[in-house]
Parts: structure tokens; C-alpha cells; sequence
């Protein structure tokens, strides 16, 4: 079976869905790789990294797709972020894409793979459990955001993160907040730490107060207990209007302590919540920094606007859209690993043709949104019926 690697077309994605030392496990299984020409070049990988590793690599897009059973990308997206309109004419039935395909937020991409008949997978659908840790591509990315995203603030903050000794006085450690403690939180917290700050961090889930404080940070108990805070998949579980009111309440007095705020408090396939509120940011001390890792959600901050930085009455508001690719290498060797045990487990090594996916398995099956022409997953069909699509079309 073969697998393509064509070049990524979305917005200013510098990753690519496999790297040159991840090929042998893949060709070990019996798969030929083909990768069209200069796809790891924004990575840091020479298309003869690829070929010493036994990759063919070829120049046109439209072999890439035609010669391949199965094509791994990183966003299977175009810039509108949407399945471009040329490469799903270059698709033939039966065909097999796996990449980040943002099923929850764009619904009619899964009915256009459908149409074309490709079987499709989503690897933001990969469940939290602990067989599918290896091929958690979103658990990996956010780790990068989360490094980043204070990276970012400390880039912008007008004061240093660590407490000095200096000739001109002692410098007091900045203090920084880290709402919404899942994997992007904790790095953030890590990364806070290292750099000398004072950390706090909250999330609804008390049940990271252990890894919060592991880290070095102070966990911030909340007076409101949140009850079922936490889904059976591991992701934060939506609460109603007047718990995040309570919360806010009580956040207050940290976040306007705070230098920097680094919020990731998402809910998973829905509206991220307001926990930073237009007051609260014209009461912050001039200087702060807001980063707003769920503004593709909508914001944790009312005043976000995702992809774009903001100042308001001297606190700045960032919410950078798709942080991870920032940091390509290491963002593409993560991606890669995972991408390449997703792949060896549906297949079983390489030893399944698609027409016998186990669609018992729950990796396999919560994964799969689209297969001989139909939306399989059934969350995503509810969604396009209630937009007038049939997904049966």
C-alpha cells in the first residue's frame, strides 16, 4: 500500500505529516512512501532526508494523489480551510486521508470527502484513553502552544519573568496566571516556572491539583465546586452560565494580581467560556499580557479576537492562531510519531486492507468520519442535518 505526503496548503502551515526518520517504521510494514518535492523544506527536512531514508520523492501533486491508498497531511485544509476544491478532484474512491480535518467546526468538509468517496479520519477525534496516548496529535500540539503561548508573553511583557539581584536593585518576579490547566496549561506552567516566575493555575477539574502543583505552580482553589467537571473521553465538560459567573467572581482578584495570563480552558466541540471579562482588563495593570489559546473557540477573554493581538487601556490581548507550527521541527516530529502509530494501528502493521477496518475498535471507529460515501460519524451527521445538509446525499 502506498502513502502520500503532498505539500500542505493551509494558511501558513509550516509542518509536514511525516519526517524522513519516521519513514523506516512504515516501509518496515510493508508501506511505500511517496512525498511530494520540498514538503519538509519549512520543517528543516531536504527532500535527500527523505530519499536516504528510502521515500520516493516525486514533483507533481497530482502523481502524489493518484499513485497513493492512503494520503497523510497535517491540515488536510486550504486557506478558506475547507477541502480544496483541485486535490479532492485528484481523490478516487476508496481513498484514505488521515489529518487534522476539524470535523466539529466545519461539518460540510466531512459531506465533500463523503461525495467524493473518500474514507476520512480525523486525528482531533482521537479518544483520550490510555491505548491512543501514542497517536494523541492534539495532546502533542497543544504541549508546543502552551511552551509557546508564554514564550510569547514574556516576548511582550515589559518587565522579566525571574527574580534578580542587580546593580540598579532587586527585580521582583513576574506573576502569572495559567487558567485552564490540560496539557497546553501544564506546559505553560513548566515553561512559566523555568523562566522564574510566580505561577498560579486553575482549572474546573480539582483533579489536576496534583500535577499543577508538581510542576511548582499554586493551584488556585475555587470556592465553587465543580461537580462532573471532566467527560469519560478526559476533556473538560461544559457548565452552565451561572457557575462561570461564580467563577469570575472569585478569579478577580489573581487575574488583576497578574502580569500574564495564559487561558486554555476550551470545551471540546464547543464555545469556549468568557472567563476574562472587558472589566476585569480595564482594571489589569498597564503592561499586562493576555495570551488566549482558545480564541479559535471564541476566547476565553471577551475582548479576543482569534488570529489577532489587541491592546486595551495598555494590557495586550493575543490569541495566535495555530501556534504549533511555529515551532516546525519539533511540531512535525511529534506530528509525524503520531500520525505514523495511528496508522500502523489501523492497519495492524500494514496487515488490513481498508475494506476490513475493525470498526470495533474504538480508535478506529470514533476516528472514521466518512467511508463509502456516507458521514459515518455521528456527530458530525447530527450536525449537518441541522444545517439543512443530508449527509446522505
Amino acid at each position: 500500500m502506498n502513502i502520500g505526503i503532498p505539500k500542505e496548503l493551509y494558511l501558513g502551515e509550516q509542518r509536514v505529516a511525516i519526517i524522513p526518520s519516521v519513514v523506516p517504521r512504515l516501509t518496515a510494514a510493508g508501506f511505500t512512501i511517496m512525498i511530494e518535492e520540498g514538503s519538509g523544506l519549512l520543517s528543516g527536512f531536504a527532500d535527500q532526508d527523505y530519499r536516504d531514508k528510502g521515500t520516493v520523492v516525486v514533483s507533481g501533486r497530482k502523481t502524489v494523489f493518484h499513485q497513493s491508498d492512503y494520503i497523510l497531511q497535517v491540515h488536510a485544509l486550504n486557506p478558506a480551510g475547507k477541502i480544496d476544491e483541485e486535490d479532492l478532484a485528484l481523490t478516487h474512491p476508496g481513498q484514505i486521508l488521515i489529518g487534522l480535518l476539524n470535523p466539529l467546526g466545519s461539518p460540510d468538509v466531512a459531506q465533500s470527502l463523503a461525495d467524493h468517496k473518500v474514507t476520512a479520519f480525523a486525528l482531533e477525534l482521537v479518544p483520550r484513553i490510555a491505548r491512543a496516548q501514542s497517536m494523541d496529535v492534539l495532546s502533542s500540539m497543544a504541549s508546543i502552544a502552551g511552551y509557546k503561548a508564554v514564550i510569547l508573553a514574556a516576548d511582550h511583557l515589559s518587565r522579566m519573568f525571574p527574580l534578580l539581584m542587580t546593580a540598579g536593585g532587586t527585580l521582583l518576579p513576574a506573576r502569572v496566571f495559567i487558567i485552564g490547566a490540560g496539557v497546553a496549561g501544564l506546559q505553560a506552567i513548566a515553561t512559566a516556572r523555568r523562566l522564574g516566575a510566580v505561577v498560579h493555575a486553575w482549572d474546573i477539574r480539582p483533579a489536576v491539583k496534583e500535577q499543577v502543583e508538581s510542576l511548582g505552580a499554586k493551584f488556585a482553589e475555587a470556592p465553587v465546586e465543580a461537580r462532573d467537571a471532566e467527560t469519560a473521553s478526559g476533556y473538560a465538560r461544559a457548565m452552565d452560565e451561572s457557575f462561570y459567573r461564580r467563577q469570575r467572581e472569585w478569579m478577580t482578584k489573581l487575574i488583576l494580581e497578574s502580569h500574564v495570563l495564559v487561558t486554555s480552558a476550551a470545551v471540546f466541540g464547543g464555545k469556549a467560556p468568557i472567563l476574562i471579562t472587558e472589566d476585569m482588563v480595564r482594571q489589569m495593570s498597564p503592561g499586562a499580557v493576555i495570551v488566549d489559546l482558545a480564541g479559535e473557540q471564541g476566547g476565553n477573554c471577551e475582548l479576543t479576537r482569534f488570529g489577532k493581538t489587541v491592546s486595551k487601556n495598555g494590557v495586550t490581548i493575543m490569541a495566535p492562531a495555530n501556534l504549533a507550527t511555529t515551532v516546525p521541527y519539533h511540531a512535525s516530529q511529534m506530528y509525524a510519531n503520531n500520525t505514523a502509530n495511528f496508522i500502523l494501528h489501523l492497519t495492524d502493521n500494514g496487515k488490513t486492507l481498508p475494506s476490513n477496518f475493525n470498526l470495533d475498535d474504538q480508535i478506529i471507529r470514533e476516528t472514521m468520519i466518512t467511508r463509502e460515501g456516507q458521514v459515518v460519524n455521528p456527530t458530525v451527521s447530527m450536525m449537518l442535518n441541522k444545517t439543512g445538509s443530508s449527509p446522505d446525499q
